[in-house]
Parts: structure tokens; sequence; C-alpha cells
């Protein structure tokens, strides 16, 4: 048998959006099948379709030569079809076994028995070296915790097709590592697995063949080790990428952020922010480093506002804004690009318009007398979406929900950018994004700094965090261990100090 999956033909359209353009996406048995592409090309369609959550308008799916119709989610896992989403699909106030179970339930003298589930689940986490206690609630538990109760809810249904969406999107480079090895022992197993993915990086020490798609067609299918890095990423974007970054000198000036013994606690009112102190100039990013859970958080709501500080202060132009509102710190130019897009940066369901005004829908070149100016706002907001290169089906009145996530990411950074801030809080501008976009943001951000603005960059890409930044503070268990310049470090360096560790020399 040669393929395991074919999908020959298959055509998606959305209301005028077409998706997937005839497309034949083939995978052989027991391989790691990589699939590329830019934010909107298609991939996560196709997948859909192949999980049943889309019906295809036009083509023919086949398993182990053998033509099959996929209705819906149930029948693919019927089929042995998995797929773990980029946003997950959990209950987060059910347990993981709760979770797990959910639509597969088996029943003991009329009750739900999730205790035999809970033993079979706790079998399945050693097996694989998941490690995660069937009994915590999702609530309770990290991203990358919740990551492996998605992959422990395909084995418990004994997938054999695993399908992971972006699945490096959200982790540390510690947890990253670790799926790499859950997904090679898989493949060991006789798994066969899908993988969409925008770091090519990745793809070398993993997957077996690669297909990229563009704008809805297929460009190449091909082994892995007989591309290069750049021969990928010119596939992917459909020209040669700039991999040159500039950092030009500017002009030193004092410091005009700074933070003084700042603790703040978390959600539990354990201390996050332990006593921290930093600072940063115009015209200067000040690169964040640290392993997820050391205060990252924390310290990012204190600064724009959305957490109280348990106690001591932050200068932004010789004011102390600790006990200003969010809205007043956006008026004393501060722009804030959060690192959950959707959760603090977005209101999916409105407008691309309406998004692009969410903090300055009340200023006189929007409103008068509590009346929005629909004429000024659509004006403005066509400006914008030239200006950043906004890819939108139906221009300004396109909802957010509907577009690829590098494009919600660009109407963040469009409405942050044009509000002219002297100080940008950055949390992981390009988690999730594709290269052309990486190369897009990395430049604006590039330009503000030229510009003379303070820029903070939140990130756990170190290599991200090495090619922007001009110092860099690494965080661990809510301190500040020591500020690094960019350019007399390394990657090692840093890993080293983000655990704990002390730098050479």
């Amino acid at each position: 048998m040669k393929y395991i999956i074919e999908m020959l033909d298959i055509s998606k359209e959305f209301t005028g959006i077409v998706a997937n353009d005839d497309i034949t996406f083939q995978v052989k048995p027991g391989e790691i099948h990589a699939l590329l592409g830019e934010n909107g090309a298609g991939k996560s369609t196709l997948m859909s379709i192949l999980f049943g959550l889309y019906k295809a308008d036009k083509g023919t799916i086949k398993l182990n030569n053998n033509t099959v119709k996929i209705p819906n989610p149930k029948v693919a896992s019927s089929l042995g079809i998995g797929m773990v989403h980029q946003h997950f699909k959990l209950v987060h106030n059910f347990t993981v076994t709760e979770n797990i179970i959910l639509g597969f339930e088996n029943t003991r003298k009329f009750k739900i028995d999730t205790k035999t589930a809970s033993e079979s689940i706790k079998e399945l986490s050693k097996k694989y070296k998941l490690e995660v206690d069937p009994n915590s609630y999702i609530e309770d538990i990290s991203v990358g915790m919740q990551q492996r109760v998605e992959i422990l809810k395909m084995l418990y249904r004994k997938a054999d097709i695993l399908i992971f969406d972006e699945p490096t999107a959200v982790l540390t480079p510690q947890e990253i590592q670790e799926l790499l090895g859950i997904m090679k022992e898989m493949r060991k197993e006789g798994k066969t697995i899908i993988i969409i993915t925008h770091k090519i990086s990745e793809i070398y020490n993993l997957a077996n063949r690669c297909t990229v798609i563009r704008k809805g067609k297929v460009i190449s299918t091909f082994d892995v080790e007989k591309k290069s890095f750049e021969e990928i990423s010119e596939l992917i974007i459909g020209r040669k990428l700039n991999m040159e970054l500039k950092r030009e000198v500017v002009e030193k000036k004092p410091a005009n952020f700074k933070i003084e013994n700042l603790s703040v606690l978390d959600n539990r009112n354990l201390t996050a922010v332990n006593n921290l102190s930093l600072s940063a100039k115009p015209g200067e990013i000040l690169g964040i480093a640290g392993v997820e859970g050391n205060g990252q958080s924390e310290l990012i709501e204190a600064i724009t506002g959305l957490r109280k500080v348990k106690s001591g202060h932050i200068y932004f132009n010789n004011n102390d804004i600790v006990n200003y509102s969010i809205r007043k710190r956006h008026e004393h130019g501060i722009g804030h690009i959060p690192q959950d897009r959707h959760k603090h940066g977005l209101v999916l369901d409105f407008t691309l318009e309406n998004n692009l005004i969410l903090a300055t829908y009340y200023n006189k070149k929007f409103s008068k007398n509590g009346v929005l100016k629909r004429k000024e706002i659509k004006k403005h907001s066509e400006e914008l979406i030239n200006q950043f290169d906004i890819r939108a089906a139906n221009g300004s009145n396109t909802i957010c929900r509907s577009m690829s996530g590098g494009n919600q990411q660009k109407v963040i950074i469009a409405r942050e950018i044009d509000q002219s801030p002297s100080l940008l809080i950055v949390a992981h501008p390009t988690r999730g994004l594709d290269i052309g976009a990486i190369e897009y943001i990395h430049g604006r951000l590039l330009e503000e700094r030229k510009k003379g603005k303070t820029i903070l960059l939140f990130s756990f890409e170190l290599d991200e965090i090495l090619k922007l930044s001009d110092r860099i503070a690494i965080m661990y268990n809510g301190k500040i261990v020591d500020t690094v310049v960019s350019s007399t470090t390394n990657e090692n360096e840093i890993g080293l100090m983000m655990v704990g560790g002390i730098k050479n020399g």
C-alpha cells in the first residue's frame, strides 16, 4: 500500500474566499508529514475537512485505498483519525479525565465510569511519557499540560492518524523538545502523523516529507532532507526571505521607563513578581527572557494595568503610573501588543474597523456627542489595512474571527503603532505566525525602535530575543537574575540563566 491517506482534488470556498483550490494531498503509512504555508494558506481548512469539521465542496478522501465520507469528528474518530487543534477544545472546569472521555463515556451501574477511564489514562500517560494527572482540573494546569491532554484524548480514542495543528506555537523551548520526542516515539509505534507548522527548523529532525500550500494550492511535496531552509522559505512565501535584520545605531538617552522594587501576586495570591527592578531607554528594545511561569505574564499585566500591584513603583516619563487606569496609560503613551490576541487583543466578533478603534473610539476624530463617525472610521481603517498589508476578504467590514492568525496579529500591531506610543509592551508578537508575517513584524518593531520608541519585548523564542533586543533581562522566580548585552551572549548562556543557572565567567 502506497498511501494511508489520499485527499484528491479537494476544494473548499468560504463566502468568496477559496481556502482549498483543487488540492491533492497524500500521506504514507508511518511517516511524519509536515504541512507548511503562510497564515491563511488553507492548511487548517484541509485538515479540518479530514477531521470532519468542514465538508469539502468537491473532492474525494481515501483511507487505506477505500473511499470514505467524514461528515463529523465522531466519524473521523471511528476511522482512527485524531486532531490536536491550535486553540485547544477543552472544558476548563472539567478534570483531565472528564475532558478525555467527553462524548465517549462508558457507564457502570448507570453512572459514568471515570475510575476505569482514569486508570487507562494513567497507563497511556506513563507509556508515552506524558505525565498528566487525570484528576487535575484543566483550569489549574499549564498550556503545555493542556496540550498533553489533547494528545491523550486522541490516544484514548485509539487514533492511528494524528493531526497536530501548530503544536509548538504556545509551548516553551523545553516543552517543544519534549513534544518532538513524543512524536518520534509515536512514529516508532506505527502512528502516522501530520504536523501543521510555521517553524521550518523543527521539521528537519522530525518530518520525513513535506507539502507546501500557498493561496489554497499545493506548490510542492518533497523529502525534507532534500531542501534547504532558504528553498523551503521561498516555496512558502513565493519570494526570497530577507534574513538580515539591521539594528541601526540610535542616539543614547536616559531611561524613560523604570520599575523599582515591584511585587505582584498571581491568581492564587502567591508572589509572581518578587521585588523586581529594571529600566529601559528610548530607542532601545529590552528583551525579557524566561521559562513560562516565572512571572512574565503578571509583570506584563502590572505594566499595562490589567493587574493590581502589591508594592513598588512603575515610572514612565517621571510619572508613577501604578494607579493609572488602562485608558490613562494609553493616553500617557503606552501601547500593548498582548500575549493572547484572542483574549486581550481583539473582540473576535467585531469587524476589523471596530477592532482598529477599540482604544480611540471616544476621540473627537471618531465620535461626536456619543455617535460614531462611520465614514471617518472606515477611511481610517482602510488606510491602516493598506499600510500594514492586512489581508481581509471583506475589507474593513471583515469579522476578525474569520481572519488568519497572522492578519489578526497585524490588526493589533496596526492599532497600537498607529497611536504612536512612546512605550510599547510587546508580548510574544510572532507566536504561531508564518515566516513572512514574522519578517514583517520584526521589521515594524525595528522601525519603531529607530523612531526612538522604548520597547519591552517578552518572548519564549530565544532567537527572536537575540535578533531584536539591544539588552536582555533574564527572569527567574519572579526576579531579574541578570541583564546582558545581546551582542555579547548566546542561546546557551541565556538558557542556563533561565533555569536558575549562572552565566559563564
